[in-house]
């Protein structure tokens, strides 16, 4: 489908300048740079531009030369008129580098409108607007107006941001790291980065993928297609808009919709995606993925020639998750034949200040043949006798042949010149820090159980769904908040165990509901304003008796006309004192990306300050739900510490499965809350003790 956007046989440049400094003359400048491409000027004022005829539009350019690709590159309001007469002259793809679009406010979107309604007219493949351009080393097309050609090689790059492929380009030329194709995105007003991702996938000069995104544009199908994608070829992605004030820059760039951050996690995870937290992570990562091969296990070996480095680099393997391998015994036996008696034949290895090449290349030949090891980071330091040039060679030789990954942290600043210049050569990257060294091991490993796991679909959940629709279309304008027990039916359609309560207008009505139901029972406050029950005295525990509802109620009632003087109070709530169990809650909040972002924690008061939450985008597997329920920091209180009974985890599982197919199914739910959710020690259940949603009416 996009064959002849990257390479193509002639390409069109509407707004080609003769003026140096021009974007309309750069663009030009860089086509040219293929000496095969046929390269068509479009400028109304002139004849000819660097020796090329130039014509006045499109439409003017003769019919035997068939215009694969149309760079538009004038201002915003002349955008529209070219595509259209771009498609009228059969022109396929298309890319804008002009900016003023929706990223500048009410005009430019709606003059992006217009350029998406013409490409959908005639079928038009979009880059941009407000993008940099397109770079394909394989065909050797450079259209975009960076400074300078990328290299060749096997990583594919897209990026939101224009300015940011060209800081990766300047910083890959510098040390020869190579690309299959580089793409701005810009604006994403057709093309966006489902497709790419896609065509990344079948293009055989991509190994990697890495990308710069400041949101997506398609979350749910993003979720699909990187899992499909990561099962081959790893996608690399550093995702801006973190913060609030990042998302607030986020959207005044792009015009993006940033989204949540937790969702981005939650839905990177389920797509197989490695999230870099910088742009610098995510080209270590690249580069580590685009010369080694994968761990098949996280049991990594050092080989130091100072201790001090060894240390760190171990406390750093344990901090991100790897583990320190342990030789074999004959392992051992190897390195002390010709190690010398003070190194260390334990990992880390230390071959000592002095070692020289032949010491390294031992070490390294040694532990590579140790079953135990999955993968190896080489640490030099530049000692006086340290013989760099001549180690880096030794390394780049079995890093070339090795099956096992071997990242380096040549560690210095001029001593090491020469040995990194050495490994640049080979295309190795030499990372700075053995911090850096050991984040990219850890993302080799990660990325090799992303692409030995299939995730599975999501189990179907048998539910009474007619109910649930009937329950919510009942729901009229006031009653967009919804809780307490007038929502527990919604939870009853699906299956999921409730407590006994009752409602109750009056004081009297109270006490009868309390001695109809037995005692010890639980009084919670009525009212559409009031979320946070415990925050104004709304809610009495363990009322035993009859005087003790009354004394509850009328403090209640006091409390509450205290702290909210203007609630509208509809009564109060009674349910039955459940004592035994563990308090969680379970949560969703429709993201505007991804839509139902599911949150699993402890319950109760304290789940808002204690922030210890899991996420996860709806629909979810089993697999998922159990991940998200032992991902908390807290499960050990759930699982039983210390001669506790253990929660009914499976319940808990069960429970958050129906969750997710009652928030996928109800696209009008926009938030949901069952807190506390309880948690009865194992095999005796769960069961909903408070719930509260929001309704979208307008859907």
């Amino acid at each position: 489908m996009l064959e002849k956007m990257f390479n193509p046989d002639s390409v069109a440049v509407i707004g080609a300048s003769r003026k140096e400094g021009k974007v309309g003359r750069a663009v030009l400048e860089n086509l040219m740079q293929n000496s095969e491409l046929t390269i068509i000027p479009i400028n109304p004022n002139v004849d000819e531009i660097l020796g090329l005829p130039c014509y006045h539009n499109i439409l003017e350019v003769p019919p035997e030369i068939k215009v694969d690709l149309a760079i538009v590159v004038v201002p915003a309001k002349f955008v529209p008129s070219s595509i259209d007469e771009c498609g009228r002259a059969g022109v396929g793809n298309v890319i804008i580098i002009s900016a003023g679009f929706k990223e500048a406010g009410i005009e430019g979107a709606r003059l992006e409108r217009e350029c998406i309604a013409l490409c959908e007219k005639y079928g038009i493949n979009l880059i941009g607007p407000n993008c940099l351009g397109i770079i394909d080393t394989a065909s050797g097309l450079n259209a975009s107006f960076a400074a300078n050609m990328a290299y060749e090689g096997n990583i594919a790059m897209m990026s939101q941001s224009g300015a940011i492929c060209t800081v990766t380009l300047d910083w890959a030329e510098r040390i020869g790291v190579g690309f299959s194709k580089f793409i701005s995105l810009g604006n994403k007003a057709v093309l966006a980065e489902n497709d790419f991702l896609q065509l990344f996938e079948n293009d055989s000069t991509t190994a990697v993928i890495a990308a710069y995104l400041e949101g997506v544009k398609d979350g749910p199908e993003f979720i699909k297609i990187a899992e499909l994608v990561s099962r081959s070829k790893p996608i690399i992605i550093v995702k801006s808009g973190r913060t609030s004030v990042g998302s607030k820059a986020v959207s005044s760039h792009t015009g993006t919709l940033a989204g949540s951050d937790a969702a981005y996690n939650a839905a990177f995870k389920q797509g197989g995606v490695l999230r870099a937290d910088s742009l610098e992570e995510m080209l270590d990562y690249s580069r580590a993925f685009s010369v080694c091969p994968l761990p098949e296990g996280r049991n990594i070996a050092i080989v130091t020639n100072a201790g001090g480095l060894g240390i760190l680099t171990a406390d750093a393997c344990y901090n991100s998750g790897l583990s320190i391998a342990s030789f074999e015994e004959k392992t051992v036996e190897k390195l002390r034949e010709k190690l010398p008696p003070a190194a260390n034949f334990y990992d880390p290895v230390d071959v000592l200040g002095d070692a020289g090449a032949d010491l390294y290349e031992h070490a390294l030949d040694v532990v590579l043949d140790d079953i135990n090891v999955n993968g190896i980071i080489v640490l030099v330091s530049p000692q006086s006798m340290t013989d760099v040039p001549g180690i880096a060679e030794k390394v780049a030789e079995k890093i070339k042949d090795s099956k096992k990954p071997i990242l380096c942290n040549f560690a210095g600043g001029s001593r090491i010149a020469a040995g990194e210049e050495i490994l640049n050569k080979y295309g190795i990257p030499n990372y700075s820090s053995a911090e850096r060294a050991v984040a990219s091991m850890n993302a080799l490993c990660n990325y090799y159980t992303i692409k030995n796991h299939k995730r599975g679909e999501p189990s179907e959940i048998k539910a009474d769904r007619n109910y649930a629709r009937s329950f919510i279309e009942s729901a009229s304008e006031n009653k967009r908040r919804m809780h307490g027990l007038e929502s527990m039916d919604i939870l009853k359609a699906y299956d999921i165990p409730v407590v006994d309560a009752r409602i109750a207008k009056t004081l009297p009505d109270a006490v009868k509901a309390a001695e109809d139901m037995g005692y010890p029972i639980v009084m919670k406050i009525l009212s559409p304003d009031i979320s946070h029950k415990s925050d104004v005295g709304g809610i009495r525990l363990n009322l035993k008796h009859a005087d003790d509802v009354e004394r509850a109620y009328n403090s209640m009632m006091s409390d509450v006309r205290h702290y909210m003087p203007d609630a509208t109070i509809t009564g109060v709530q009674l349910q039955k004192m459940i004592s035994g169990g563990k308090e969680v809650i379970i949560g969703m909040d429709r993201d505007p990306q991804f839509g139902p972002l599911l949150m699993f924690g402890l319950g109760g008061t304290y789940v808002e300050f204690l922030k210890d939450v899991s996420f996860a985008v709806a629909p979810i597997t089993e697999a998922e739900a159990k991940h998200m329920v032992s991902s908390i920091k807290t499960y050990p209180l759930i699982a039983g510490v210390r001669g506790e009974a253990a929660s009914d985890i499976d319940s808990i599982v069960r429970t958050l499965l129906k969750v997710s197919q009652l928030v996928t199914d109800f696209p009008e739910i926009l938030e949901f809350e069952i807190n506390p959710l309880m948690v009865m020690p194992e095999g005796q259940g769960c069961v909903a003790m408070d719930i509260r949603f929001t309704l979208n009416l307008n859907e």
